[in-house]
Parts: structure tokens; sequence; C-alpha cells
């Protein structure tokens, strides 16, 4: 039986090619806009957060066979100040034939992609600005910046033809006049799309009608009732068939649509039809660890590009295939990163990071044993390199954004690293499911995320976020032991990939060892520097360390283990005689006493059966412990003075 025990005891602090990962997601949004987009200037940003977008309604006539669009965009806001102008975004080369300023045509002002439209409101005025306009999205090879919101291909598996949008991070403006700020999500929209009669267009929310306009034309009429950012709003045409089924969430009241457009070819749905089965299972899966799926109301589905890897339209992804992996990443990011999104491209981890650790958990959960090589994969990606921190300070660098190896691998390790730091699943996602609830329909951070888990955990998390999240590198553990009388004597030391960064990591360790005559024992390290000493009392007779990490929960390379027959552990030395604790009645039911000889500085910590600090106290010469709430077992009372020398007693709960 193995046994796992966590040790929080004084310490001393002194001063290959890995295996690719590259995650599909993070490739289809890189190749899709190498470069930054034609933003507008600060000066011309700011102008654009004097009034908050209420809604949008976007008419388009598309065909599957180019990405010319006739349009019609109605941006429905409200000013936050007064105001002389109002600005927003269309790339350059769209012809604009009519603006219009609650119904009346107006003059208006290009400056590049930024359009200008004077007005004359106070603070609080509604208003709408139509936009009819025609013209062809750039490309990456015609827009010297990079982009493509708008793209169309045929599938070089599947033979058909397909144009689709892809507006992240910057390129909506690439196909319709809007305001790019991601703090400012829209409260709704509708997206009308009229196409050959041949063909199915997708986009967010609800079909609500299907029209037949005559001459081999029909009007796709799609509704979203839910706050959603620029970049989220999508359309896509070809001709495709509908595959829908339903999720059925534990103590949802209704069923939910999964609603699937899929390439119009025999062979295509066949081929792909189990996979999208499965989304079923894994928004069941999400929606009890997550809480409710956010558009419950409304539906969630699939349109078929070719692409990649997939793009988490909201409530409609946009992918190139199906594997369970893909799937439930691009299903996750509708709680991580729609429901709630990044509030700045810099904190891209709050949508990627955990949208890529919920496929290690989908693995976890459904195909058990499975999540042991994606872990070991991510974490050999992590490790290609020696830097790069997961917050990304480069926030108009696209490449940067999307890193497979920082933002997708390494957040997803973080967050790995974080659960076994809280030490208790039900608060981790407890955690998740505050910041869904807090967050909703809006925007967080990073730091967001850290209030959260250190809410629902009682724990300071800041230590992990500065060297995990805002740090570099990872560290490489090697440990040194020695069996003395029957204790164990552990020198456990550390160097890392990018010292001039972050010199030091102090997350939790688990070490295991062999044991002679006696089951393997995993046991739990607080790491508080470079360099940590512990004596363990009595843990059986230690003939090897055969693990660092055995359970992968940190990115690290390990060093050198090996039994020493000189170290003998003195930064911990057992308290003097005088100083011996009086700690009583052993066993215990209630009260547990600890009286001390002498008053001093001391540090008392108890940890419960499993390893898991219950009490952390400090006294001068008396305190005392409520056991009555504490399950039956043996418990450790670690007491520890001012000069960091200790002792540890074991004490019995009847």
């Amino acid at each position: 039986m193995k046994q796992i025990i966590t040790l929080l005891a004084a310490f001393i602090s002194i001063g290959s090619l890995a295996q690719n990962h590259d995650h599909p997601c993070s490739a289809s949004k890189s190749r899709q806009s190498q470069g930054k987009s034609d933003r507008l200037s600060p000066a011309q940003m700011a102008k654009t957060e004097q009034y908050n977008v209420v809604s949008y309604e976007l008419d388009l006539q598309m065909d599957n066979l180019s990405t010319h669009i006739v349009g019609s965009v109605n941006m429905h806001a409200t000013t936050r100040q007064a105001v002389d102008t109002v600005w927003y975004e269309l790339f350059d080369t769209f012809n604009i034939s009519e603006i219009r300023l609650n119904g009346a045509a107006v003059n208006y002002a290009r400056q590049g992609s930024a359009i200008k439209v004077p007005v004359n409101f106070p603070a609080g005025q509604s208003f709408v600005i139509s936009t009819d306009y025609d013209g062809t999205p750039p490309t990456a090879a015609s827009n010297p910046l990079g982009g493509a919101g708008m793209s169309n291909k045929n599938s070089p598996t599947w033979g058909n033809q397909v144009t689709w949008s892809l507006s992240q991070p910057f390129s909506a403006y690439e196909w319709w006049p809007c305001k790019q700020s991601l703090r400012d999500k829209a409260d709704s929209v509708s997206v009308k799309i009229t196409v050959p009669s041949a063909c199915k267009a997708g986009s967010n929310g609800v079909l609500q009608q299907v029209v037949n306009l005559g001459n081999g034309k029909t009007r796709y009429e799609w509704k979203h009732r839910h706050p959603i950012d620029y970049y989220l709003i999508s359309v896509a045409v070809a001709h495709y068939v509908e595959h829908n089924l339903y999720a059925h969430p534990a103590g949802s009241p209704d069923s939910i649509l999964i609603q699937n457009y899929i390439y119009d070819n025999p062979a295509t749905l066949t081929n792909f039809i189990n996979d999208i089965n499965e989304t079923a299972d894994f928004l069941e899966f999400f929606s009890e660890i997550y809480g409710p799926y956010p558009f419950r109301n409304e539906k969630y589905g699939h349109c078929m590009a070719p692409i990649g890897g997939g793009m988490e339209h909201q409530t409609m992804t946009t992918q190139g295939s199906f594997s369970r992996t893909l799937t439930a990443h691009e299903l996750a990011h509708q709680w991580f990163g729609d429901h709630v999104t990044c509030g700045s491209w810099a904190d891209i981890w709050v949508n990627e990071g955990f949208a890529s650790y919920s496929e290690y958990l989908m693995l976890a959960q459904l195909y058990p044993g499975d999540q042991v090589q994606e872990m070991a994969d991510v974490h050999s990606s992590v490790m290609s390199s020696t830097g790069g921190s997961v917050w990304c300070a480069d926030s108009l660098n696209n490449n940067r954004i999307f890193s497979s190896r920082l933002t997708y691998d390494k957040g997803s390790a973080i967050i790995h690293s974080l659960r076994f730091q809280m030490h208790s699943d039900s608060a981790f996602f407890q955690g998740l499911r505050n910041y869904q609830a807090k967050f909703a329909d809006s925007t967080a951070s990073g730091i967001d995320m850290q209030a959260m888990l250190e809410e629902a955990s009682g724990k300071d998390l800041g230590p992990m976020f500065e060297q995990w999240y805002f740090g570099e590198g990872y560290p490489t553990y090697s440990v040194r032991w020695n069996m003395v009388g029957g204790d164990l004597h552990l020198k456990i030391t550390h160097t890392t990939s990018m010292p001039s960064v972050t010199p030091t990591f102090t997350n939790d360790l688990e070490i295991k060892f062999k044991r002679t005559g006696l089951a393997d024992t995993t046991i739990r390290f607080a790491i508080g520097g470079n360099t940590v000493t512990y004596i363990i009392p009595n843990p059986g007779t230690v003939s090897l360390i055969s693990s660092i990490d055995p359970n992968n929960w940190i990115v690290n390379k390990n060093g050198s283990t090996a039994k020493d027959p000189t170290l003998i552990v003195t930064g911990i030395s057992q308290l003097e005689e005088s100083e011996q604790p009086l700690i009583y009645p052993n066993p215990a039911q209630e009260m547990v006493h600890i009286e001390m000889n002498k008053p001093g500085n001391y540090r008392l910590t108890v940890l419960d059966p499993k390893g898991r600090k219950v009490c952390a106290q400090s006294f001068s010469s008396a305190t005392r412990v409520d056991f009555r709430t504490m399950p039956p077992g043996i418990y450790l009372f670690q007491v520890v003075d001012a000069k960091g020398d200790g002792k540890t007693y074991k004490l019995v709960r009847k």
C-alpha cells in the first residue's frame, strides 16, 4: 500500500532534446494571423473607449467559393461620456457605400482602417451606426501586416471548399466593421448570412430561421443573446450536412443541443461520427467540474473548415477535424475564453492554459491512464527550451501570444502544479467555479485567477505565480540521504534553468522512497530555498530514492540521487532537554495541550494521518489544539524553536 506523507519542517536556505508537443489550436491561430494587425493608434483607441457596444447586427452576402463580402452592420452603442466623434475599424480596402447614424446618412472620415463619424452626444446617449460595405478581405499575402480574418480554401482531405472567419486576436476588422476591445463585450449579436442554396452557413447562438429567398439564395438567421467579445463572432459557409445530438448534464433541467455542420461528403461524417458524439460526454463532464455550460439555453456545435486545429467561436467552434483532445480543448474554451475572457492578450493563459489543462482532465476522467503520457509530453515540450514566461509581455506578437510551448503547454503544466500546491482538489475546483461565477460574461486576468484560488484554498499562491507565471525556467532537483540511527537525514538541492530571472522555486515536492521490508512511501516536502534539509523520524529503513516528483506535478529535471554516509543534518537538531515540550493527553479525544519547559519563540505544525497540515501556530510557552473534530489516527506534532531546531512527536487520536 502506497503511503504519502507531507512534511512541513524547518529548513535551511542556502544560496537532451525534448519531444515536440505542438498544439493544433496554437498552430491554427498562429498561421491564421502572422503579424500585428493594422490597429488604431493609442489616441484613436482611447476614442473608442468613450462608448460601450450594446449589440451588433451583421447582414452578409457570401458564398463558399471566395471571401468576397457584401455586408451591412449595425452597431448599437451608448456613450460613456460626452463625445464629438465615434471611432471604429474596418480594413481600408473595403468600399463603403454609406454610413448612417440613427438611420440618417452622415459624412465620415477614414484614416487607414479607422473610421471617424462626427457626433454631438452627451454621456449616456444611445445610438446606432450602420455601415454598408463590400469587397474582398485581405489575405496574409496581400496584407503586409499579416492577417486572414476571412479565408477560403478547399479541404485537401475531403474536397469541400469553405469560406470561414478567424478573427483572433486582431482580425475581426478584416471582414466586418467593429470595435476591437476585449473589455467591451457586446450584450448580444445577430448574424444573417445569405448564401447559395446548396450551402449552409453557421454562426453564433440559435438558428432562428432559414429563409428561401428564391433565385438560388438562402438566408441563415442566427441570434446569440449572451455577452460576446468581437473576436468570437464567426461565420462559416460550405456544402454542409447537419448532424445533431444532445448532452444531458447532471442537474440540468433541459438537454443541450450540439449542432454540427460537417462537410457534405459521405465519408466525412462516417469517419468522425464517434469522435463528434463524444462531445456530449465532454460537455457533461466540464459542466460538473466548472459549473453549468454557460450557453445552455442556446447550443454548442462545430463548423468544419480546413484549418490545422480549432477556434473556439462562441457556441459554434470552427474545427478542421475531430480528435478527443482537440474537441475537449475547444469546448473547454466556452468556459475559459468565451464565458470569461482574458482582459488583455498578455493574460491569454486564462484562455489557453485552462483549455489545455482540460484535455488532461478529460483523459483522466474518461480515458484513465492516458493522461500520464499527456502530461509527460507537456513537460518535455516546456523543457525543450530553458526560458520563457507564461505571462505574455509582447501582447502584439501573435506568434508569442499563441506559443505552443509557453501559452498552451507551460500554461497547462503550471495549473497542474497549482492544483498540487493547493493540496485539495475540492478547493481547486471550487476556485475555478468561483472564477466562472464572479467574472461571468466579462473579462479577467491571471491575478484574478490567483485571487480566486487563494480564496478557495486559504493559501498564499503569490510565490507560485511569481515563479511559474511571471518567472521563467524550471528546476533541476538533486537529493542526498543517509540513515542515522532510525532517522532519515535528507538534503534536497535545486538549480534553475534561468537563474538570472527565477533563481529559486519554492513549490512543494514529492520524493518516493524504497524501504526494506516495507511498502514504498512517497513523502511531500516543503521547498523553501535552493537547499533544504530534513530529519524524518523513524520512517523505516530507506534503501533507495526511486523517484523525484513521481506523479509529475512539477516541470523539472532530475539531477543526482545518492546515499551519502557522511550526511548528518545539523540544521534541524533536536531541542535541548530543557526545551522538550510536554504534550498531553496521548491518546487524545478533545483538547491537546503543549507546554514548554522554558519560554521562547516556538512554532507548532500538526499533520493529519494523510500528511495534510491541519494546524500551524506560533506560541511562547503553552498552547493547545482542539481535537474534537479530528478523525481518528496518528498525528505528527512538529515543534521548532527560533533557531530552527525542533523535533517531531506522534500523537494518537482515539
